[in-house]
């Protein structure tokens, strides 16, 4: 089967939407179908700086993207996305569709301008789409009127989560099926002999929590000596951010982006991921990638990280509360018998539910059941 999996976003700068799409990728090329990525992409140069201020991976994408323009900045849900809004993607995407002549296409966030948009209005394919925000959505009071009706495309809906589900029926009523984000599972890892770190992976953005684990930080790093590792975030504003709260950089590495495999050899050997967000989330991808490396967390109590997080693999704090955050991650630290039990415990679950091969055979079917013509379009 040849799968159009479709991006709003661009390759260029990291997300989670972005990094389940390239795992779905690998999954089902793993079983046997072709698949293309269609996405934007933001090349390295002056006029990529100028657009875009933080630091993103400007290589040349694999062979299986297919880019259809660069990206702007738009805020949206609490976060600050990388989306092709130019009204030149609208003719590569057709030309995109007219050449590759796909079986199926899966689009993430369907309703985002101007790929997804422009795909339901011009695609014949069968359509199964993906929904991943969490939220009042509030920019869909102004999206509904204008496209709301393309929703009738979607042969099959989506959402990685139950809090993911409720955000789009309350403006795409329908029927759902939730199909949970899956993680990138290292081959073997063990919980046991890590480095004394801790680690922030997460974007700069407000809602991610990244200030209150820093306001944390200087009386975690007194209490326990442990060093405090940030990655996915742009050094420049991490540095700006500690100049900010007036907080020393003592014990603390800035990695900035950091490729797949380094992500997963960083989590593999470190103690604890702290995940201080302070809402917003739909699932928490970062977390289950972490429990697949063997990794406990310490995370904020909020909806989204409560369906993932079990008290065998984390330790809930209350948001915002820099103080029960150092306490959770120091007593965390102290007691090394309790953090290797829980990350095994995380790993079995990470294995048990997130798992991309089990979860692209669930795809597989989807997209069987909507190409012989059985899916549940509505609107």
């Amino acid at each position: 089967m040849k799968v159009g999996i479709v991006v709003p976003f661009s390759w260029s700068f990291w997300g989670a939407v972005i990094e389940h799409a390239e795992l779905q990728a690998e999954a089902l090329e793993a079983r046997g179908h072709e698949v293309r990525l269609v996405m934007g992409n933001d090349p390295p140069g002056q006029f990529t700086r100028a657009l875009h201020p933080r630091v993103g991976r400007h290589g040349n994408p694999p062979a299986n993207v297919i880019p259809i323009g660069r990206s702007v900045i738009v805020p949206a849900n609490g976060s600050l996305p990388n989306i092709i809004l130019s009204p030149r993607a609208i003719f590569r995407i057709r030309r995109v569709l007219e050449q590759e002549r796909f079986d199926v296409l899966h689009l993430h966030e369907p309703m985002t301008p101007v790929t997804c948009i422009s795909v339901l209005a011009m695609a014949t394919s069968p359509i199964v789409a993906t929904h991943h925000a969490s939220g009042d959505l509030g920019w869909m009071k102004l999206a509904m009127p204008a496209f709301g009706f393309l929703g009738r495309r979607i042969d099959q809906r989506i959402a990685v989560s139950e809090r993911a589900r409720e955000s789009a029926a309350r403006w795409l009523p329908g029927d759902y099926e939730i199909v949970p984000n899956g993680v990138l599972m290292p081959d073997a890892v063990d919980s046991a002999g890590r480095e004394h770190t801790v680690t922030f992976a997460g974007r700069q953005e407000a809602r991610k929590g990244l200030q209150v684990l820093l306001r944390a930080w200087p009386e975690l790093y007194r209490q326990t000596g442990a060093r405090l590792q940030i990655c996915g975030a742009d050094p420049l504003a991490v540095r700006l951010l500690l100049t900010r709260l007036r907080v020393s950089d003592e014990g603390i590495d800035i990695l900035g982006f950091l490729p797949q495999e380094e992500l997963t050899a960083l989590l593999s050997r470190t103690k604890v991921l702290v995940a201080p967000s302070l809402g917003g989330e739909s699932f928490g991808m970062v977390l289950t990638r972490a429990f697949a490396c063997a990794l406990p967390i310490v995370a904020s109590d909020i909806p989204g990280y409560r369906e993932v997080t079990t008290p065998e693999t984390a330790v809930s704090v209350v948001p915002d509360d820099p103080a029960a955050l150092t306490e959770a991650v120091a007593a965390l630290l102290a007691d090394e018998p309790r953090r290797v039990a829980m990350g095994a415990a995380a790993r079995a679950l990470a294995l048990d539910r997130y798992a991309w091969g089990d979860i692209a055979r669930r795809l597989e079917g989807i997209y069987e059941r909507v190409v012989a013509g059985d899916g549940a379009r509505a609107a």
